[in-house]
Order: C-alpha cells, then structure tokens, then sequence
C-alpha cells in the first residue's frame, strides 16, 4: 500500500504576471501532485547565471503519493501547461514558471533524469530563504545539518527581497465540504474511493454495514420471499448509522465522506419491491429522511454494466456472483431519475467506466479535480 511522503518544491518565474503564474503552478501542483500544507512567503531576487528579468521566487511543502520519477514528471508536464517551452538547454534563460524538487522526505537519489536534494540548493539564497522560512528545523539529508545553518553558510550574496502579497493556498475537500456523500451501483468502488479520499485528506469515515445484514444472501438466493425485510433492515440500519456517526462527527473541523446516501434505500426498494409493498415502504421512509441530514456534495459514480459484472466477479463475494446485468441497469435507471428529481441537492456525477481509480493514481487524481473543481 501507497504511502504518503513529504516533499519541499521550489517554484519561480520571471516572464509575464509573475505572481499569477506562482498562483496558477500552487494550484495545479495541489490538482495534480498532491496536498499542499505550507507556503512561504514570496521573494524576488535578480536572475543568477544570466541577464534576464528579476524573479519572484517561493516554496511549499507538499504531501503526495506519486514517487519521486512520477513527481518530476508531473511537475514538467505543469510547466508545460503553463506555457513553459525548454528551448536553451545548455543554459540559463527566462522562464514563465519553474518547478523543482528540493527535498523528497529524507531521501537521497543519484538517477541520470534526477537527483534530490537538489544539487546546487544549498547554494542559492533564493531558494534557501523562503524554504528554511518553512521547514526551519529540517536536517540536510547529505549535509546533516540544519537548514537554518544551511542558509548561514550560503555564499550567495545576491539581494532577496519579500514580497508582501500572499499566496492563496488551495481549498481542499476537508475544507469545502463537511459532508460528502458517494454513491453508485454495485461495485462501482464506493468504499475504495472513500478510503483513498480519507487517507489523503484526513476525513472521517462513515461506511454502510452491509456485510452484517443477515439478510442480505438470503434476498440473492430467494428475492421475492425476504426482499421486503432486507429492504427495511437496511432501511433501519442506515437511519440508525447515519444519524449516530453523522452526529458523533458534527463539527465545523470534522470533514465526513460516506460509501452510501439513505435515499439508495429508496433507489433499490422500488426495484425489488412488489407495488403494495413499496407503497407501504415508502410510507416509512419518508418520515424518516425528513430527519436525515442533507450531504454538502452528492457525489455518483457512473459505470457501465460490463465494468460493474467485472468488478463483483473480482472481488469475489459468493452471495453477488448471480446479479445480472437487468438488474445493475434497473439500479442506473434509479439512480438517474432520482438524481434528475432531486434539484435540492448539490450532485456531482463522474462517469467511472473507463477508470481505475484504485489502482492508477492519475484516474483518482481526476476524480479529485473534478470534486475541487466542482461549482456548487
């Protein structure tokens, strides 16, 4: 299992508005690297090893999955997007923006395409100053020193000056939302996302205790006989649970992201349910969602009926191994009427089919985007 590590970028530019080119690279570093937790302050300073335009310069601190290959691919694939074209390769030149990797935890690489700490750090005032401004206590993985002391041994004497305008660090899931609920069919990953949504942006967890229905096999092995008291099980289960651990997490610091929204309880009983029983079921559960807290951000995962069959066949669960492709699709068609009658509710639908978000971190990190980039 992935872990995440801890990795101090230097960022710079000195061609076109430079402070918004800062703030556009702190934005898609923190779309498609990872969470950004510090960034220090910004500093202008002469360009070094050329005649050029004067830079503004800073740092960050970020927190990232990717490997450090994968994160200096990134980070040029960044620059490009901002419109920076490598042209002078055997020298110093103007750049609209310029990423590097200063620190990856404490690791020291010697690769052809890489080498972190980054080789000539320690010699550059203009890197130094706004990093030791926030990773002051930090040891030189090579050096083994401070790089406060760092910094005093510097021999670069070029003028650095701060900048008093700030950049904006990024608004994160944890702090534009405080519930989010996921939903989708059958397999579609719900949990998986949750997990991986939870470990990279510290939420809270609340997932729906299906495996506990004891019902639940009986209903795929004689549907029409316990579809009634499995459909009001999990009906009483899942008001129980979200009402508990909704309000166990209630606070404005505490960011929630559920695998399941109570109205699916609705979703799959008017499919498994015969006309008179519905209408009794519905009678309950309409009393009850009035008690039920609204998600901030809906989110349906969309997956066609061939990627669904493919993922419960995978992850193997005996009692799934006979649901069909009729009744996966009777579940899309709920999912899309309820979300076409519910103009209430802020939905995000991401269409999963061609994704492996557990498994390829470019997939999750688009589905990230989209949640980030999501107008309410």
């Amino acid at each position: 299992m992935k872990t995440q590590k801890t990795t101090y970028l230097s960022i710079g530019t000195n061609e076109g508005n430079r402070f918004k080119n800062l703030q556009n690279a702190v934005n898609l570093i923190a779309s498609k690297v990872g969470t950004i937790k510090k960034i220090a302050s910004i500093y202008e300073t002469p360009s070094l090893g050329f005649k050029g335009a004067y830079f503004y310069n800073t740092c960050i601190k970020v927190t990232t999955f990717l490997s450090p290959e994968n994160l200096i691919e990134k980070l040029l694939a960044i620059e490009s997007d901002l419109g920076r074209a490598r042209k002078n390769k055997n020298g110093y030149a103007d750049r609209i923006i310029d990423l590097d990797i200063i620190l990856f935890d404490n690791e020291v690489i010697f690769t052809k395409n890489l080498i972190i700490p980054h080789p000539r750090m320690l010699d550059r005032k203009f890197v130094l100053v706004p990093l030791v401004e926030i990773a002051n206590n930090i040891v030189h993985p090579i050096t083994k020193k401070q790089l406060t002391i760092c910094l005093n041994n510097c021999t670069d004497n070029s003028t650095i000056t701060s900048i008093k305008k700030q950049l904006i660090k990024p608004i994160t899931i944890k702090k534009k939302y405080n519930y989010i609920a996921i939903e989708g069919n059958i397999g579609v990953g719900k949990t998986s996302l949750v997990h991986k949504i939870s470990k990279s942006s510290n939420t809270e967890v609340v997932l729906e205790h299906y495996v506990d229905n004891p019902f639940l096999p009986r209903f795929y092995q004689n549907k029409e006989r316990y579809a009634f008291v499995l459909e009001m099980s999990f009906l009483a289960d899942r008001y129980q649970q979200l009402t508990d651990d909704l309000t166990k997490f209630n606070s404005p610091k505490n960011c929630i992201v559920s695998d399941y929204y109570i109205f699916k309880s609705l979703i799959f009983a008017e499919i498994t349910l015969s006309k008179d029983e519905y209408k009794l079921y519905r009678k309950m559960f309409d009393l009850l969602y009035k008690e039920i807290r609204k998600p901030d951000l809906y989110i349906y995962l969309y997956q066609n009926t061939t990627r669904l069959l493919e993922n419960i066949k995978k992850r193997g669960r005996a009692y799934e191994q006979n649901i069909n492709t009729t009744y996966l699709n009777n579940i899309n068609t709920g999912y899309n009427h309820f979300i076409k009658t519910q103009p209430n509710l802020n939905i995000l639908t991401i269409d999963v089919s061609n994704l492996d978000f557990v498994n390829n971190f470019n997939d999750y990190q688009f589905i990230i985007e989209q949640i980030n980039n999501h107008i309410d």
